[in-house]
């Protein structure tokens, strides 16, 4: 039964490989019949060899053909092959049926061994799908219960042992223990994980027993919407194959009208015989035929992508491969960016009259819904504080957040609680305490963001009778990268002519990373779209211009830029999707590699085109002199097809 399901698995692997074996070897016996004088087994065994090793190409040729209306190809070497068939028959030539056996074998033989790269180059993509684990092992009812990923939910625990892959993305509940992330991420080094940490799925657990509690489904989890990135990757084509594509269906059109002409002119020309006039247009056919410049170009871009994705890096699409390699200029986020994204509460100033557990409380209502850094802050300091969810929350990208809190007693009045930026809060609140205002200041100049809180109270009897009221001031420190400063150098010296921030946080703070980074210019205070008009500026003095960002504010820019580039553990799900590139382990110096890889990409796929478009002119010559028959045709012309392919796959290894 072993034996069976492992030859069915070669079997199907080596599909594309099988009916170039057997025609093959039903040439090699149809040459020993006909040298042997067995015409008629010649007979039967040749044209078995052109049926097997030729029918996949004939039928993709004839699809096109039928349904496309358009020539490829395919189509063409088949054309040639029949045709050096029954010029043989009709001469009673018969090695020229020979000929055209070993053309069918050649481009058999060739497609096998593009297939067979084609495989290696996406199969270190396709190796992340295995990642996935098809059962998890859930806690119902203080019992261990194994049951199928699609039937996990929201809440459930799972168990995750030792040595186990995680089955989708989760928060650690209880346990400690270091995960492999290394084909998630591109981090060669384990992860220490403890309570409260998130886990991919895909990613194998250490020596630590986790108990886990699922927080998104199954099919959001970080290693699926690799697949579907990967997925869309493969299907799509880059501008510079689509244009190939169109090429080839003109530039088949016209071999073959050369091909017509060159196979009835000649005799009245240049006095040739028939036979070797058509022979010649036969031979013309194939080697002029552009199968080389096809594989210029997407297994080059394939390989890059694969290799990308071993380094962390998930390009979306071989064009972006492309595009990347003409960054001029870069804009950056800040938080979450160039800085870890992992805020905290550095200090809580309360106005007259509160304490700063009375800061947190009212900011923490509203901000319990917002999913950008600094909200999360607020909660967590206020985690263990007593406070009320507000209802009919209403976040404004780049200002801040407002939402409505019901009185719990009866003394109480109904508030709309605010909190966002100075000018936000200006909206509802004409003057903010200036004792406040000069501390706020000193805290900006440290690298501090601040936000106001703020209150517009309301009686119940009395909806439009409101007072407005300040609460008070938070300070939310964010550290820089540690590598952010070495990204940036080297991006300068890479090429890239401007490197600019784009925040939404006050200037002070601004000015106060981009001096630790080393960024050229800052544009501060910013609103997403506001973002966008900077990136469409950048766009017309620099042509290629890359965002990276990690935020909702920043699905505008990252859609606008040539390249957007998104944090893909800090990212909100809406810059993830909007983003063309996906750096999983946000470490800022895959841009580097990135753009090193574009760059390589271009090289390789610029050598590509001039062995093709070499190899295609020195054949011609040659057989416009008469120095080369069919098979060697072939081989010249197959030759270059597999050497291009081979020369793609060169990105695999490390640059």
């Amino acid at each position: 039964m072993l034996y069976q399901q492992r030859l069915t698995e070669l079997t199907r692997e080596h599909a594309d490989t099988l009916p170039a074996i057997f025609c093959g070897v039903l040439l090699l016996f149809g040459w020993f019949a006909l040298h042997l004088g067995f015409l008629g087994w010649a007979l039967l065994l040749l044209p078995a060899a052109y049926v097997i090793g030729g029918y996949e190409s004939a039928k993709e040729g004839l699809t096109t053909l039928v349904k496309e209306k358009e020539l490829d190809v395919d189509l063409l070497m088949i054309v040639a092959a029949l045709g050096a068939a029954a010029l043989g028959l009709w001469q009673r030539e018969y090695h020229l049926i020979i000929d055209g056996a070993v053309l069918i074998l050649i481009f058999a033989i060739s497609g096998a061994l593009e297939s067979y790269a084609m495989r290696r180059t996406e199969r270190s993509i396709q190796s992340l799908m295995k990642l996935t684990q098809d059962t998890a092992t859930v806690l119902r009812f203080g019992k261990e219960e194994v049951v199928s990923i699609s039937q996990l939910k929201v809440g459930d625990e799972i168990i995750v042992k030792p040595g186990e892959i995680v089955p989708t993305d989760a928060m650690i509940v209880s346990g400690y223990s270091t995960l492999n992330q290394a084909a998630i991420t591109g981090e060669s080094i384990p992860i220490e994980k403890t309570v409260g940490d998130e886990v991919f799925a895909g990613t194998l657990n250490g020596y630590g027993a986790l108990k886990l509690q699922v927080h998104q489904p199954p099919e959001s989890s970080l290693i699926q919407r690799v697949i579907r990135l990967v997925e869309q990757a493969q299907d799509s084509a880059p501008p510079s194959q689509q244009f190939v594509e169109r090429f080839e269906r003109g530039y088949a059109k016209l071999i073959v009208i050369a091909g017509l002409l060159l196979a009835i002119l000649p005799p009245f020309i240049w006095g040739w015989n028939w036979e070797v006039t058509i022979y010649r247009a036969l031979t013309f056919l194939v080697v002029a035929s552009p199968c080389a410049l096809m594989a210029a170009i997407m297994p080059t871009l394939l390989s890059g992508i694969a290799h990308g994705a071993r380094q962390g890096i998930l390009f979306k699409n071989g064009a972006q491969l492309e595009t990347i390699a003409k960054v001029k200029a870069i804009a950056f986020d800040k938080t979450g960016t160039l800085t870890t994204g992992q805020v905290q509460v550095s200090r809580v100033i309360p106005a007259s009259g509160y304490s700063e557990l009375d800061v947190l409380k009212i900011a923490a209502s509203v901000e319990a819904y917002s999913e950008h850094p600094i909200g999360r802050a607020i909660v967590l300091a206020a985690k263990e504080l007593d406070w009320i969810r507000a209802i009919e929350v209403r976040a404004i990208p780049g200002q801040g957040i407002e939402g409505r809190v019901e009185p719990s007693s009866g003394n109480e009045l109904e508030s709309q609680v605010i909190v966002g930026k100075e000018n936000f809060i200006h909206q509802y609140v004409s003057e903010l305490p200036n004792e406040l205002k000069q501390l706020a200041r000193i805290l900006e100049e440290k690298g501090n963001t601040v936000v106001w809180v703020a209150t517009v109270s309301q009686i119940s009897v009395s909806p439009t009778s409101s007072q407005p009221n300040i609460i008070g001031a938070i300070a939310i420190a964010d550290e820089v990268r540690l590598d952010a400063a070495i990204a940036i150098s080297r991006l300068k010296k890479l090429g890239v002519e401007q490197i600019v921030m784009l925040t939404g946080d006050n200037e002070a703070t601004a000015r106060s990373v981009a001096q630790a980074v080393g960024l050229d210019q800052i544009h501060a205070e910013l609103l997403p779209e506001d973002k966008l008009h900077i990136i469409r500026r950048l766009q017309q003095e620099y042509q290629t211009v890359a965002m990276v960002g990690d935020g909702i504010n920043d699905a505008p820019a990252l859609a606008q830029a040539s390249v957007g580039i998104a944090m893909g553990k800090v990212g909100t799900d809406v810059a993830l999707e909007t983003a063309d590139i996906v750096l999983m382990a946000d470490k800022l110096e895959k841009i580097e590699v990135a753009i090193r890889l574009g760059k390589r990409a271009q090289v390789i796929v610029r050598q590509n085109i001039a062995i093709a478009l070499t190899s295609i002119a020195l054949l011609l010559i040659a057989n416009f002199v008469g120095s080369i028959n069919l098979p060697t045709g072939v081989i010249g012309h197959e030759g270059s097809t597999v050497i291009v392919t081979l020369s793609g796959l060169r990105l695999l290894r490390k640059l």
